[in-house]
């Protein structure tokens, strides 16, 4: 096992109600919390993308831009990440390249620091325009390897493998990504599969390894707690409220289960 801290992603402000509450919170809702969120010494904090841009301007009577901009006013210590969905952006249809250029950097400007960019068959080709884009702001590339199965086998299946998984980020560090996700969006990632494929990657790329998974099928904690003892360096939590169901791991239990071990996160759960 490594012995260096394991660091946490929340994902409270963003997949947590995303996933339970429809992306419904208001920032009003949140804003209490922020800054005592940005003493907690999380990795990053996720705030934006995904649907968050529409449901704030179709159900809730916010500007998502002003959202984001508040947002990094009240946490200024933390690096501030979102969910893109490459060529789509935060929509539901692909967009010519200079939107996509013009929306990563107006996204840069006014806040994000990390950018999680994702496609939901791998494609790289409606990557690599968003990947440019951030790079070109100057901003941390964060591109995801979408977990999958064919028929449900694991790592074993004749689409979906090891193999598929390991030439996939290898692709994806070549595109310049300064770390990988596995993202893990239906939750059916087992836990000996993600410490087989958390050690397999280690082994065949050289950048952070980030997991990403959802609670749906009761194996998330698990799961996580196997890609740690494999290596992994974040893991996406949220705070317990939001957490569980077809969320993330809650933050509280996951650094409950590392403290007192190598990985311990060196995080106060007093405070959380």
């Amino acid at each position: 096992m490594k012995s260096t801290p394991l660091l946490l992603s929340d994902t409270t402000f963003r997949d947590g109600h995303q996933s339970l509450l429809a992306t419904r919170l208001r920032f009003e809702d949140m804003e209490p919390l922020a800054t005592k969120m940005d003493q907690i010494g999380f990795y990053s904090m996720e705030v934006w993308g995904g649907a968050t841009f529409d449901a704030t301007t179709r159900f809730l009577n916010e500007d998502p831009w002003e959202r984001l901009r508040k947002f990094k006013n009240l946490i200024p210590n933390t690096p501030l990440s979102m969910l893109l969905r490459g060529q789509a952006l935060v929509g539901y249809r692909i967009y010519a390249d200079d939107v996509v250029d013009e929306f990563v950097k107006r996204s840069a400007l006014n806040g994000i620091d990390i950018f999680r960019v994702f496609d939901a068959v791998n494609d790289i080709s409606n990557l690599s325009r968003a990947s440019k884009a951030v790079k070109n702001s100057k901003k941390h590339l964060q591109i995801t390897l979408c977990y999958s199965t064919t028929d449900n086998n694991g790592l074993n299946g004749p689409i979906y493998n090891l193999k598929y998984y390991l030439d996939k980020a290898k692709e994806f560090e070549q595109l310049g990504a300064d770390s990988l996700c596995i993202k893990d969006m239906a939750g059916l990632l087992n836990p000996y599969d993600a410490f087989e494929l958390v050690d397999s990657l280690k082994n065949k790329i050289n950048i952070p390894i980030q997991l990403h998974t959802h609670y749906s099928s009761g194996l998330a904690s698990m799961t996580a707690l196997k890609a740690i003892d494999a290596g992994l360096d974040i893991l996406d939590t949220c705070l317990s409220p939001l957490a569980l169901r077809t969320s993330q791991p809650a933050t509280e239990t996951m650094i409950s289960a590392v403290n007192n071990s190598p990985r311990s996160t060196q995080m106060n759960i007093d405070s959380l």
